[in-house]
């Protein structure tokens, strides 16, 4: 695979290059905890445009829309390193740190708990487990963990460069585009934004936090569609 790369475009779509895998995932309630269930998955060329504006008649894949829909894509999200905006909280066994970029994809809900209270908690091997994956389960990166009993090791799960279109039918909407293993972003001036594991990047168009997902698409019940 060449160097893959999200390049966004002024007030238009994501320019997708090297060759990125493209799927559909449906994210479904298990019992006390949140997976993702696959959905379709899509042929793609090395290079392809994905609708940004959330107007496309050909989703998810941009056929000009935003232009009659006058959409206004300004960036608006910090360049700031995640380090730098996250929130901290310490717990016996781990650190958490969190940066409040949340896509309402509700992974951080485990174990008749939630990630804050697991971490605080996390004394024993069962709930430190359960804490982790709340933390790098969530598909926005809002979340992760330093293992203090490794060496206050990062806990990371290894994801391969893919692209995932999150589906949420518990809120009849369709959510994020969920960019996975460290795929470069770069913004319409050209500025990278920092290389992350795991983000999520707006497509209903209405983020007041773009290119990032804010959860609009919850309040606006945004579909885009591809099942029906």
């Amino acid at each position: 695979m060449a160097q893959a790369k999200i390049e966004i475009t002024n007030d238009g779509p994501y320019l997708v290059s090297g060759g990125l895998p493209l799927s559909q995932e449906q994210m479904v309630t298990v019992g006390d905890h949140r997976e993702m269930r696959p959905g379709r998955t899509f042929e793609v060329e090395d290079s392809y445009a994905l609708c940004r504006c959330g107007h496309s008649k050909n989703m998810p894949f941009c056929d000009g829309s935003h232009l009659s829909a006058d959409f206004e894509g300004a960036e608006t999200a910090s360049h700031q390193p995640f380090a730098e905006r996250a929130e901290h909280f310490e717990g016996p066994t781990l650190s958490l740190e969190d940066d409040e970029r949340c896509a309402f994809a509700r992974f951080c809900h485990r174990a008749g708990s939630e990630v804050w209270s697991l971490t605080e908690r996390a004394q024993d091997a069962e709930t430190r487990e359960e804490a982790m994956k709340a933390a790098y389960e969530c598909p926005a990166g809002r979340l992760q963990h330093h293992d203090k009993e490794n060496g206050d090791k990062l806990v990371e799960p290894e994801l391969s460069p893919r692209i995932d279109l999150l589906e949420d039918p518990e809120k009849s909407c369709s959510g994020p585009i969920y960019v996975q293993g460290g795929v470069e972003l770069v913004g319409a001036d050209g500025e990278a934004y920092e290389q992350r594991n795991r983000y999520a990047l707006c497509r209903c168009g209405h983020s007041d936090n773009k290119p990032f997902c804010d959860a609009m698409h919850v309040s606006v019940g945004y579909s885009d569609q591809l099942d029906q």
